[in-house]
């Protein structure tokens, strides 16, 4: 593993959510230095004459950059073990998927999760001998004999279904398999997945982890050192890694998830209970609902609910109308942002119906977004 830079008090477990986030992978204070280094931008760096990169933990910037393992030292101590980063989650739940997988091997994924996930395993995985079945996340589960990996996605996107991390954990672990958490939706302070048993957890930290619409960033984290070892080998191999400057915006982001994640959740919340209300509205998904389908796990198994609220306006010619009206909701494919954002899944190649709308709930204020959201449904008509 890359070498880990000496954490501030940040990383103490008796500290707050916020605390956390500010402080994480902060290297000790040094009088006259930044609280965060600057990005380092380097293909090589001066070796020592004599032993060349043995002295030193940089040698050629593709596996080696001090400003990425500040970031994954910071996304490790949230999540509960070792991080390593990615160019885009995608880069991390392939280099999870071929790294780990074998021809011959058999791996469960997700019916309702992200979309090119299920299309690279279709594509790919099986052309090179891999069996891939598929299951809802919320169940039921088959037998995990014989099957090597276990990936789900939970709150599922775009249907915010969830299961039961820890049950599945006993169980895979159980019939020799691996579970692998793509973490995206939560984020590690919406649930720790590798303190529920899980061995590895992936995400793309390109939405709500930084939360600024401003960069592509995955990353694996794991407790397991010889799995870590492996994925860092592929990830060096293929050269799959963020450059310094993303790295830098991403640490930098993720001193203001705990406030971020806050206000998000809140205004789901006033949201939801908004939609509930019409009548003219279907479908509407949020774990935080005491009646959703979610929440009697998500209760118990999320610490937060994040910010994303799912429904129904019954065509895409309305939820076109309904976008064009709005002033505070954009049109946009992806979710966890600092404005409100909203995306009709069917366009992408999820398996929902025609007017089926992902809302990812911004930062603004709660009573705006509630009004704007009420009067672009208003003048959008009915179904």
């Amino acid at each position: 593993m890359p070498d880990q830079p000496n954490h501030g008090d940040g990383s103490r477990p008796d500290y707050g959510d916020g605390t956390r986030s500010v402080h994480a992978g902060l290297p000790a204070p040094v009088p006259g230095q930044p609280f965060l280094p600057g990005p380092v931008f380097a293909a090589p760096y001066h070796l020592d004459p004599a032993v060349g990169p043995e002295a030193s933990p940089n040698g050629y910037g593709r596996p080696d950059n001090p400003t990425r393992r500040l970031l994954e030292a910071a996304i490790g101590e949230l999540e509960g073990g070792e991080c390593l980063a990615f160019s885009s989650g995608q880069a991390a739940i392939t280099a999870v998927l071929l790294s780990v997988l074998r021809p011959g091997d058999t791996v469960l994924l997700p019916t309702d999760g992200y979309f090119p996930v299920r299309a690279f395993a279709a594509e790919t995985l099986r052309g090179i001998g891999v069996r891939v079945d598929f299951v809802p996340t919320a169940g039921p589960y088959p037998s995990f004999d014989g099957v090597r990996l276990v990936l789900v996605e939970t709150p599922a996107n775009p249907g915010l279904d969830v299961c039961d991390i820890a049950e599945l954990a006993t169980r895979a672990h159980a019939a020799g398999a691996l579970l692998a958490v793509d973490n995206t939706t939560a984020t590690p302070l919406g649930q720790r997945p590798l303190d529920l048993g899980a061995d590895l957890v992936v995400a793309s930290g390109t939405k709500a982890l930084t939360g600024h619409s401003d960069l592509l960033l995955g990353y694996v984290a794991s407790r397991t050192a010889a799995l870590l070892e492996t994925i860092l080998g592929w990830r060096t191999t293929t050269g799959s890694i963020p450059g310094a400057f993303d790295a830098w915006l991403a640490h930098r982001s993720l001193a203001t998830l705990d406030l971020r994640l806050a206000r998000q959740s809140a205004n789901a919340a006033a949201v939801a209970a908004v939609l509930r209300a019409r009548s003219d509205v279907a479908g509407l998904r949020w774990p935080g609902l005491g009646d959703d389908p979610a929440y009697p796990i998500a209760s118990r198994q999320l610490r937060r609910v994040p910010g994303i609220v799912a429904f129904d306006l019954g065509d895409a010619d309305r939820v076109a109308r309904f976008l064009a009206a709005s002033r505070l909701v954009f049109a946009a494919t992806s979710f966890g942002g600092l404005h409100t954002s909203a995306d009709r899944r069917a366009q992408w190649g999820d398996d929902v119906s025609a007017g089926f709308v992902r809302l990812s709930c911004g930062v603004e204020d709660t009573a705006d977004l509630v009004a704007d959201l009420t009067a672009a449904l208003d003048a959008a008509g009915g179904r």
